[in-house]
């Protein structure tokens, strides 16, 4: 398999996968190129139903992706991953498929998925979703091997090459998971939103798993320790942690924020700076599949140059953070600093935190957004 690097299939589908070349660590969204891979099959008859190994498993999923692919209109998203959460079982793995567009007919990539699962002997339960989606489990001998979710997904507008050509922003919104109601602040937006949600907090596995319904990304908000080490997570990132040490934090925060397509950090100033733990990080979101966007809260961070240096998909703020100054005029002043940041440099990526003021500022300034030649995107479409 190819580099996590964004591709373009002929036609024209976004598909993004975090599937790693070795099948232990198989899922989490970034972008892959599907490769068509059949199992082998004895004396060229169908394999007979039976418990699949997870490279079984990881195969079969290159295959279910790469047909939604083909079979749903064109600017579809399709993401697949290892599943994660409580309600996980060992070894599966997830595909979410999101139809954009007219004429998107979910019944016919359904039925190409089912074509696909009868052919590899698994069983298939389909159950409707609330707004018109589908979700579909698929079993070998009862044991879960895939999660398929299928959404119409309208919430933002197929690009045209007009806006392919516009200069692209995009808003992180931090520190999420504690408050429910501030959450749905940030959905009611109805604009293209990042939102960085951190582990084990009261609402951090709800909350991320109702954003993509809201036409939000999420990212997990990876406690890291700061210099100062100022109100510090009951667990963190922080230097001296042994490799197993980091990857068994790491795993269990993506764990607690099941829905993460990539990770930035909460604040971080030490941790950001120590190239060992850095490297050691890029290697687990490597395994992972997931981007990694450098919040960028020292000057000595190493984290992004880690990150590439390791073939992750990463970025970097690059304009002020929003709301250092939590008063809304402040917050409209820095939003529009980061506006025409996105105009100067073509792109760039600012980060927030839903204060009052913060959510007060984008409402009233995200509208014109548009109007003065920026496109709001999502993180993912600027990590490179």
């Amino acid at each position: 398999m190819q580099s996590d690097d964004a591709i373009q299939l002929g036609s024209n589908h976004s598909i993004k996968s975090g599937l790693p070349n070795r099948p232990r660590r198989v899922f989490a969204a970034g972008a892959a190129v599907f490769a068509l891979v059949p199992l082998l099959l004895s004396g060229g008859c169908e394999r007979k139903p039976g418990r699949l190994s997870p490279a079984q498993v990881h195969q079969i999923t290159e295959e279910l992706a790469k047909t939604a692919a083909d079979a749903a209109p064109k600017d579809s998203l399709v993401k697949s991953r290892r599943a994660r959460g409580k309600s996980a079982d060992a070894g599966s793995e997830e595909i979410y498929i999101a139809l954009r567009g007219a004429g998107s007919n979910m019944q016919i990539v359904k039925q190409k998925l089912e074509g696909i699962a009868s052919r590899h002997g698994l069983a298939v339960a389909s159950a409707d979703l609330d707004k018109g989606g589908v979700r579909m489990t698929l079993r070998s001998r009862d044991v879960i091997t895939h999660r398929i979710e299928i959404e119409h997904f309208t919430m933002a507008a197929n690009q045209t090459s007009a806006a392919a050509e516009m200069a692209r922003l995009a808003i992180v919104l931090d520190d999420l998971g504690n408050d429910r109601s501030v959450a749905d602040e940030v959905f009611a937006l109805r604009v293209p939103i990042t939102i960085s949600v951190l582990p084990f907090h009261a609402h951090s596995e709800e909350i991320a798993r109702e954003a993509r319904q809201h036409g939000c990304e999420v990212m997990l908000h990876l406690p890291m320790q700061s210099v100062v080490n100022e109100s510090p997570e009951q667990q963190e990132l922080h230097p001296g942690l042994t490799p197993d040490q980091v990857r068994a934090i790491v795993e269990k925060m993506l764990d607690a924020v099941p829905e993460a397509d990539g990770v930035n950090n909460h604040q971080g100033s030490q941790a950001t700076a120590d190239i060992t733990l850095m490297n050691e990080l890029m290697l687990i979101l490597k395994d992972e599949g997931v981007f990694y966007v450098d919040s960028r809260t020292t000057a000595a961070t190493v984290a992004f140059d880690a990150a590439k240096h390791a073939g992750v998909r990463t970025a970097f703020r690059n304009v002020p953070f929003l709301d250092d100054v939590q008063n809304p005029e402040a917050v409209k002043r820095q939003l529009l600093l980061a506006i025409q940041g996105a105009k100067r440099k073509g792109e760039a990526i600012a980060i927030g935190h839903p204060h009052s003021a913060t959510l007060a500022a984008l409402r009233e300034i995200l509208p014109q957004a548009k109007k003065d030649g920026v496109q709001l995107v999502v993180v993912s479409e600027l990590v490179h």
